[in-house]
């Protein structure tokens, strides 16, 4: 473990060079102008401008900008939010047609201040889009909503094609790292999601670098093929604000080798699709992740 006053320098080979371009600015400045917020640029994403301009791939944030846990690995304000945006989900479908989206992925602050967590507005926002542009396919990337089943069979009622939640770190670490989560709560929303909906790809991801063995690794892959989870990705964890006391540490930086041999069991382990690398997020290139007979019904 690396004492709590030592910051880790970062490897040569953990850098990104973000490039800007006019088609990722436009996109920013309708954002704005729209008062929707992305997850790409609250989470500081190293691979928005690909995914915005090369992809034409987009992850929205709705239910406001304000989360009501504080994981301490996110840089998401924590805060009370205040009422619902009813007009939300209608001006989500029009940034999708307007950016012409392939694949959109809709994710949220955790709101336990909801009696249904927020479900109701993830199926509005869903119906809107599907209705604009019906070829764009759809994830969900919802907290757990309080582990409450009826949330969910709301959530899944609006057919989404892939569902993604995510357990964030291996079990040893999971009260740690994630605020008012539980690892096994997780894994159980996301065996009931595939049960309600068994069409539907289920989809988790974990952040490497707070401390957890290879061993975990593989016991955490081996929980989420047990609850039938298709797709995996895998990714290094960057503390948000360097020197903030708040946000966990950095205790390993996994080099890229060892991301590719972590693809490689994962795929033996049976997960349809693994994205694993340092600079992976949880919706990298989640538009290869739907299988072909979806993209064909949304077609």
């Amino acid at each position: 473990m690396v004492p709590q006053t030592e910051i880790l320098e970062r490897p040569s080979w953990l850098k990104i060079r973000l490039s800007s371009n006019v088609s990722a600015k436009s996109i920013h400045t309708m954002m704005r102008s729209k008062s929707l917020h992305t997850v790409c640029e609250e989470a500081q994403c190293p691979n928005l401008h690909e995914c915005w301009a090369l992809r034409r791939t987009a992850t929205f944030m709705i239910l406001g900008d304000l989360c009501t846990r504080a994981c301490r690995f996110c840089a998401v304000k924590t805060g009370k939010p205040i009422g619902l945006d009813t007009d939300e989900p209608r001006r989500v479908a029009e940034a999708v047609q307007e950016m012409g989206l392939r694949h959109v992925v809709i994710t949220a602050v955790a709101r336990d201040d909801l009696v249904d967590g927020g479900a109701q507005i993830f199926v509005e926002t869903v119906r809107a889009i599907r209705l604009g542009r019906p070829e764009t396919t759809i994830e969900v990337l919802p907290s757990d909503m309080g582990g409450h089943y009826n949330n969910l069979k709301i959530l899944m009622s609006s057919g989404p094609d892939i569902l993604n939640h995510n357990i964030e770190t291996v079990r040893r670490l999971s009260p740690k790292v994630r605020s008012k989560a539980d690892y096994d709560r997780s894994l159980k929303f996301l065996r009931r999601g595939k049960e309600i909906r068994p069409e539907v790809v289920t989809k988790s991801s974990m952040m490497l670098g707070l401390g957890e063995t290879w061993d975990e690794i593989s016991e955490a892959m081996d929980d989420l093929r047990d609850n039938h989870v298709d797709v995996l990705t895998l990714g290094q964890y960057l503390t948000p604000h360097q020197g903030d006391k708040f946000y966990l540490k950095i205790e390993k930086y996994w080099h890229p080798d060892e991301f590719r041999e972590l693809k490689t069991i994962a795929l033996k382990k049976g997960f349809t699709h693994c994205e694993s690398g340092p600079f992976v997020r949880s919706s990298y290139h989640a538009d290869e992740q739907v299988p072909q007979k979806r993209i064909d019904v949304r077609k």
